[in-house]
């Protein structure tokens, strides 16, 4: 998939044995230069003669591939999708039973239109598509449906971030939904998820289960970005009699690039902002019993004051019940950065942890000072690997391998391309 955020993606379109996924209707009129298939013509007399007095028919074509002329129950997120031939200029419409225009946008392949919006159920709409030659000649095509009364089975569709979030540069954009989604039905909702970013990222949504889909950047965040995304599936058929319930679009930020580096060998904790370091922090890890995980994690969640319960976890032996200070999750499993006073001692010299990274008051209060949800941190030369799941370990993969959670193809971006993107309960250890 290219993912290109100023556009749309392509929209899927009439696969898997014939069943007819329709997208979203759209429009106001825009210009393009297209070729490709064929239809019907009008327009006005030309000032030459032909054939006996008969007017010369327009040398453009169009026609409307979907919505068909007559269509019922047409889903509300069905979309204008034609074919036009020898056309120089092309222009879509799309008004309601009330002669109101809709707005929409042309999608990234040219061939079709979706709406800024789903469409309301139980109208009638009508499309026009009029294609211009160069002799100037308009030939127009045209489609009235109407689509679906209100489905009773709809999914809802939720941003784990919310409008105008400050967030680190290795924060994915998550967008849950409230039923699985069919491995034939992802690669439609993913065509109707765009990412806009200030200044342009190359990057891609990955399914990490059928109910969650995340998306990164190639690299990291560029620090001060802007990052709209949007997931327009209302009305979507989602499989089984499911339909998208709404579209949803968030506006974030990403602040300074904040990276923390942990390297077990030195007992370190290096704190660069924009590529300067800025603080060297002792840190005590997880003992040989229970080692940190070695691998890039970002900040999930961060709690000024907490208690560590692991008697569930570890039995009424060896579990505890602590107090603690400025802790940052890092993984489901209970891996944090948090303050840790009794290990003070220790800091730098020997790991003493249950697998959190230990730092002293002082400390873990200036991390907590300085970090936001999203922050990466990478720990290097323990015992135990990171596992991929094991909170948002989405950098802990190479671009390669989440390459391969896209329910679409990908296509490298090319400098021709102007903007490129696209609570669990564990148990804490200390």
């Amino acid at each position: 998939m290219r993912a290109v955020q100023d556009q749309l993606i392509r929209p899927g379109g009439d696969r898997r044995g014939g069943r007819r996924r329709g997208f979203a209707a759209a429009v106001l009129a825009v210009t393009l230069a297209l070729t490709a298939a064929c239809t019907d013509g009008g327009g006005d007399e030309p000032s030459g003669w032909q054939d006996g007095g008969q007017s010369a028919a327009p040398k453009a074509a169009a026609t409307i591939v979907e919505p068909k002329a007559d269509a019922k129950d047409v889903p509300a997120s069905t979309g204008v999708t034609f074919t036009t031939k020898d056309a120089q200029e092309t222009t879509v419409e799309l008004k309601d039973s009330a002669g109101e225009a809709v707005e929409g946008k042309l999608t990234a392949d040219g061939k079709s239109w979706l709406p800024t919006g789903a469409l309301e159920y139980g109208e009638t709409y009508t499309a026009t598509v009029t294609a211009t030659g160069d002799d100037g000649r308009p030939a127009t095509a045209t489609s009235t449906f109407t689509t679906m009364a209100k489905p009773g089975k709809q999914v809802r569709i939720s941003s784990f971030l919310g409008d105008d979030q400050v967030v680190g540069v290795g924060m994915p954009l998550i967008v849950k939904f409230s039923r699985a989604i069919p491995k034939d039905y992802r690669d439609d909702v993913q065509s109707r998820m765009t990412v806009t970013s200030t200044p342009a990222q190359e990057g891609i949504w990955h399914w990490v289960s059928p109910t969650e889909i995340r998306y990164r950047p190639k690299e990291f965040w560029q620090a001060d970005s802007k990052v709209s995304y949007r997931v327009q599936a209302g009305g979507l058929p989602l499989g089984d009699g499911w339909y998208g319930r709404a579209d949803l679009s968030v506006d974030i930020k990403v602040g300074a690039a904040l990276i923390m580096t942990v390297d077990n060998s030195t007992k370190r904790m290096t704190v660069t902002k924009n590529g300067s370091v800025i603080k060297t922090i002792p840190v005590s890890l997880g003992k040989k019993s229970t080692p940190s995980s070695s691998g890039t994690m970002v900040v999930i969640e961060k709690l000024r004051k907490t208690v560590f319960d692991t008697f569930e976890e570890l039995g009424p032996e060896e579990g505890y019940r602590t107090k603690i200070d400025y802790a940052q999750r890092l993984t489901w499993g209970g891996e944090f950065i948090h303050a840790a006073p009794w290990s003070e001692g220790q800091q730098g010299r020997v790991n003493v942890s249950h697998g959190c990274v230990n730092v002293s008051m002082a400390n873990g209060a200036w991390l907590f000072a300085n970090t936001r949800i999203g922050d990466p941190i990478t720990v290097k030369g323990t015992e135990r690997k990171l596992q991929n799941g094991n909170g948002w370990t989405d950098w802990n993969m190479s671009w390669e391998e989440y390459v391969k959670g896209s329910a679409l193809p990908y296509e490298p971006a090319t400098e021709a391309d102007p903007d490129v993107s696209a609570e669990p309960g564990a148990t804490p250890t200390a």
